[in-house]
C-alpha cells in the first residue's frame, strides 16, 4: 500500500504539531495533497479510471473546503500552509 502508517506519522510530524496530530486542518491538508499527488499520478497512465477520478475530485473538494475553513479562522496558518505545500490560489 502507498500510504502506510509510517508515511502518514512523517506527514503528520511535518505538518502537525505532532506525530499523533491528526486533526489539525493543517495536517489533513497536507494528507488530501499526498493523496491527490498520487492518484493524478495514477490517472495519467490509466486515463478511463472514472471511479479513481471521481475520488480525487471528492478529495480535491475536501482539500478546497479545508483550506477555505482555515483561511477564515486563521489568515497567517493558511498562508504558511499554502506556501509550504505549494499550492495555488
Amino acid at each position: 500500500m502507498y500510504l502506510d502508517a509510517e508515511k502518514k506519522q512523517e506527514i503528520f510530524g511535518k505538518y502537525g504539531k505532532s506525530t499523533t496530530d491528526t486533526g489539525s486542518p493543517e495536517s489533513q491538508i497536507a494528507l488530501f495533497s499526498f493523496r491527490i499527488a498520487r492518484l493524478t499520478e495514477h490517472l495519467q497512465s490509466n486515463r478511463k479510471d472514472y471511479s479513481t477520478e471521481r475520488a480525487l475530485r471528492m478529495l480535491v473538494g475536501k482539500r478546497r473546503r479545508m483550506l477555505d475553513y482555515l483561511k477564515q479562522v486563521d489568515i497567517e496558518r493558511y498562508r504558511a500552509i499554502v506556501k509550504e505545500l505549494g499550492l495555488r490560489r
